[in-house]
């Protein structure tokens, strides 16, 4: 484990702008990480704003309680997934924070570290937990899942044309020996893919190890769940910041934000003789914001950020209605 994993957090200053940190605030961080946006929203926030800091990876708590140590009476951090935030708000005697962020997907730590089995980068133990506690193992799913169930996770997941080939490839494989690296799975992977198309924009094992990662943590369906919580958590005039990293979950925030953007009873057609019901929300960004050439020059993840924004103005017309 690199003890001094580099770290830059991704869209910074848009953030800070967003939330404007204020004294006597309590703010979210729901994937803490190493604690770079935290560290900052401290900052803005001096003398007494909090933040509380999710992450469900006990080894970026670790790192970041050493970072932040000095600002540890400001600091809250809790292992959990930030999908439980309704829970961890009252196990943390919160009622109404000022300002959310949600910074999604693999850290660049994660990425970079060979024995979390992230990345096809460099060879490691097939994993991909971001909590090192759960069960269900990238290992386990592609090893134990059944053929036509992992073509559909690869392809709902990935967005991977190739995917019945690849799930095809493994069962081959894995019939012989059991694919235990990630350099194992990405030359399965790669023989899988067509010779001419092997080779294009991105590496052919790139949506693949997504999907798996995706399935994995369950993220698309813990970010789902979130959202809900996320705004009712907001006191009125709090902003919920979202950083998603490809299209599926940037898909899910814009289609939840434009719902509940609307007045509640034109979700229902049915009721538009009564009188509608407010909002509870304001989107702020129209369109997602993306990182400058000059944090991607610094930050190349930066490339494929998009930030959304909603403002809570007021309780009403707030359900559990999910979109996956």
């Amino acid at each position: 484990m690199n003890q001094n994993p580099q770290h830059i957090p991704v869209l910074l200053n848009e953030i800070i702008d967003m939330l404007s940190p204020k004294s006597e605030g309590i703010y979210i961080d729901g994937t803490i990480g190493l604690g770079g946006h935290t560290s900052a929203i401290l900052d803005a926030s001096i003398p007494n704003g909090r933040v509380i800091g999710i992450d469900l990876d006990p080894y970026a708590l670790e790192l970041t309680s050493d970072r932040l140590g000095d600002r540890n009476n400001r600091l809250t951090l809790v292992h959990g997934n930030f999908r439980d935030l309704d829970q961890i708000l009252t196990q943390n005697s919160v009622s109404a924070v000022d300002g959310i962020l949600l910074d999604l997907g693999v850290s660049s730590m994660q990425l970079n570290t060979p024995d979390r089995g992230f990345s096809f980068l460099n060879s490691g133990q097939l994993d991909m937990r971001m909590n090192p506690n759960q069960r269900v193992s990238a290992l386990k799913i592609v090893n134990e899942t059944k053929t036509e169930q992992l073509a559909n996770i690869i392809y709902e997941f990935g967005e991977e044309r190739w995917s019945r080939r690849i799930a095809r490839a493994i069962e081959r494989v894995r019939k012989t020996s059991k694919i235990t690296t990630t350099q194992q799975l990405a030359e399965t992977i790669s023989a899988a893919i067509p010779r001419k198309k092997r080779y294009q924009r991105i590496h052919p094992a790139t949506r693949t190890f997504q999907a798996l990662r995706i399935a994995v943590n369950q993220e698309l369906e813990s970010l789902d769940i979130v959202l809900n919580h996320a705004i009712t958590a907001l006191k009125s005039g709090g902003k919920l910041c979202v950083i998603s990293f490809h299209s599926l979950e940037d898909r899910i925030v814009k289609r939840r934000f434009r719902e509940l953007a609307k007045p509640s009873n034109d979700l229902n057609p049915q009721l538009a003789h009564q009188k509608l019901i407010p909002p509870p929300i304001e989107i702020v960004t129209k369109r997602p914001i993306t990182a400058s050439e000059e944090e991607i020059s610094k930050n190349p993840r930066a490339r494929s950020a998009k930030l959304r924004v909603c403002t809570k103005i007021c309780e009403s017309g707030i359900t559990n209605q999910t979109f996956i």
